[in-house]
């Protein structure tokens, strides 16, 4: 799998990082999520993980053709939004060598693999209700 480097919202210490693969997917390199009041939150099945980014990491989505990088709705793969303005994001685990081989990652780090249409629909105006669970 081939990566394109979309953005990373850095901070001494701090990585999360946006990638697009050529598998129509995103790629999104976050902190873990360590927190047992996050944790007990979800249902995270075997295979996959949880990670925790801040939302204007999104914001680099620009630089892979779409017009906003605003989520304008929190729903999966976002399943937590926190009071710090960081998102929990649940996916699969990211395993592929070769994607990894083109990420520096910090032992304190994971990433998880969506489909960019999952992504993309949370881009989108949606007149319903708001069910995002706040931490």
């Amino acid at each position: 799998m081939r990566l394109t480097f979309l953005g990373k919202n850095s901070t001494p210490g701090d990585s999360p990082t946006l990638y697009a693969s050529d598998q129509d997917t995103y790629v999104i390199q976050g902190w873990k999520v360590y927190a047992n009041d996050l944790l007990m939150q979800l249902d995270v099945p075997a295979g996959q993980t949880v990670v925790e980014v801040p939302t204007e990491l999104f914001e680099h989505l620009t630089k892979d053709g779409q017009t906003s990088g605003e989520i304008r709705k929190f729903d999966a793969p976002i399943v937590i939004v926190t009071e710090l303005g960081t998102c929990v994001l649940q996916g699969p685990e990211m395993h592929d060598t070769e994607a990894l081989s083109q990420m520096r990652m910090p032992d304190y780090e994971t990433c998880v693999e969506v489909p960019k249409s999952s992504i993309t629909a949370l881009l989108e105006e949606d007149g319903g209700p708001d069910h995002s669970r706040a931490a």
